[in-house]
């Protein structure tokens, strides 16, 4: 019986340590450090719910370290395809179509502003996901060697409520698109079909995440393409949209340009999160240019759609009522079903639940945002504290659901504030302290005394703070350089001053807090 008993063990143990599935539950079971409060491993609970969930392939790894024996993730092309199912989304097209009822501008300017601004938002992204396959740390494990171990609190903070903020969005855009095509469908109703969806992905964790971001972008791909295609049939594309000058013309560039760098540069706080099982050796130049691929096309292709599609509100009443009654879901609808009938109505759920695929990089992120705010939060495990974020953001698209674009559009312009600050510390740290990878001990990532303590961070962060005031340019406030930047409603010119305030501010207390600590 003892040796049939070992003949299980070993054959479980091939299975689990197989190419491909070191990255599911069951190889945590064995190499995952679950610390222990005095108490034996086999009695505590949180191995118990461990082992229970490993047992249904459920990933149980949090915010540990990867080991660079578990890093063989061999797939290089799903960094990319990563990336690109998450952006080709109706939330992408719901960006560019704020460019024309809500800034005004006309469809040069509009398209101009996504593709540069676009690929400054990614840089960011495109950078730090180069970070995972070399030291096998989640994006805010490694935000510790910026921050500080106590510092680094804040910054998750800050990105729990972009995740949250994020998912809340988009469930209501994937909501209004049902809506559009149903209106006995309540909003209530769609948002909780497609955030149960999202989280049923994200519990099981990284592998089935990269999983159904795999191929969830073909669909939707396809669909845009009928959408391009039936739009431009129409007739209804408005070119002459003028392209003006002036003040006004500045404000507006400058606002628009805000939403949309918030859009592309807001995965930075988790850009390695999705690398961290690539191989150690694995070329940084390789991750760069797939993650930038994976993120510029849907991103510039769905925005450039949506802009196009949104001219139409101007010159066609039809147009305007579907967005006045629906919002992006109405406008969406209005091009595909009266065409195509069931079709069309079939194409419009589908880039309904194309949020699913936006939403699972912010459930599964944050859940080990949450993970790192203090230790009791960190012996949850990752997955239920999944659940915790998708009921919370339940909670907040239900009561929004009709407030969606003014809430879009501010909740960007925030998160673009914040993400610029966390830029402006990390990047001058990485690159005027650290000078590259050879400035980190990636064991000291859980030693408090081995890392910055903080203070020069959190300081900074207060100093971005003002710049962000100073620049802003929103419906409830506007800055007094943003007054400046535009006509009677200003340009937004936030997250520029709050990135050059952050780095400036950054320098010189960091200078004095190497001085006076030593590390």
């Amino acid at each position: 019986m003892a040796s049939m008993e070992s003949v299980r063990s070993e054959e479980k143990a091939r299975r689990w340590d197989s190419p491909g599935t070191d990255i599911e539950a069951g190889h945590a079971i064995k190499d995952v450090d679950i610390e222990q409060d005095n108490q034996n491993e086999e009695d505590s609970l949180r191995t118990r719910i461990l082992a229970f969930a490993g047992k249904y392939g459920v990933e149980q790894r949090g915010i540990e370290r990867v080991p660079s024996s578990e890093r063989t993730d061999s797939s290089m092309s799903q960094v990319g395809t990563l990336w690109l199912s998450t952006n080709m989304v109706v939330s992408s097209f719901a960006i560019g179509a704020l460019a024309i009822p809500v800034f005004h501008l006309g469809y040069v300017d509009s398209a101009l502003t996504i593709i540069f601004v676009n690929i400054l938002g990614i840089m960011p992204v495109c950078f730090f996901s180069t970070f995972g396959p070399e030291f096998g740390l989640r994006q805010m494990i490694l935000s510790r060697f910026y921050f500080g171990y106590y510092g680094v609190k804040l910054v998750a903070c800050f990105n729990i409520l972009a995740c949250i903020g994020w998912s809340a969005v988009n469930v209501i855009v994937g909501a209004q698109l049902i809506n559009a095509i149903n209106n006995d469908v309540p909003g209530y109703s769609g948002i909780l079909v497609i955030a149960i969806s999202t989280l049923f992905i994200c519990v099981f964790g990284y592998r089935l995440v990269q999983l159904y971001e795999r191929w969830s972008w073909i669909p939707c791909f396809v669909i845009f393409l009928i959408v391009l295609g039936t739009f431009a049939k129409s007739g209804d594309f408005d070119a002459r949209l003028p392209l003006v000058a002036g003040p006004a013309e500045a404000g507006a560039v400058l606002s628009f340009a805000a939403s949309v760098f918030g859009f592309a540069t807001g995965w930075t706080a988790f850009a390695a999160d999705y690398t961290v099982y690539q191989p150690a050796d694995r070329p940084r130049a390789a991750v760069f240019l797939w993650t930038f691929a994976g993120l510029i096309f849907p991103l510039v292709f769905t925005e450039l759609l949506g802009a196009a599609v949104a001219t139409a509100i101007i010159s066609n009443v039809d147009y305007s009522d579907a967005y006045s009654t629906s919002g992006i879901g109405g406008l969406l609808a209005h091009v595909l079903v009266p065409s195509l009938g069931r079709f069309g109505e079939f194409c419009v759920v589908v880039l309904a639940f194309s949020t699913v695929a936006n939403n699972c990089p912010n459930i599964y992120s944050v859940s080990l945002s949450l993970q790192v705010l203090a230790r009791a939060t960190e012996m949850v495990p990752r997955f239920i504290w999944v659940g915790v974020g998708t009921a919370i953001y339940i909670a907040i698209a239900i009561p929004g659901y009709n407030h969606f674009e003014a809430a879009l559009e501010n909740f960007l312009l925030l998160i673009g504030y914040w993400l610029a600050i966390y830029e402006g510390v990390s990047l001058t740290e990485h690159l005027v302290f650290r000078r590259g990878l050879k400035g980190y001990r990636t064991e000291d990532y859980k030693n408090p005394k081995a890392l910055p303590p903080g203070f020069a961070a959190v300081s900074a962060i207060l100093v971005g703070v003002a710049g962000a005031v100073l620049g802003m340019a929103q419906v409830w406030f506007t800055g007094p350089i943003g007054r400046l930047c535009g006509a009677d409603f200003g340009g937004d010119v936030g997250f520029e001053l709050a990135f050059s305030f952050t780095a400036v501010a950054y320098l010189g207390f960091r200078s004095l807090e190497r001085w006076y600590f030593g590390r």
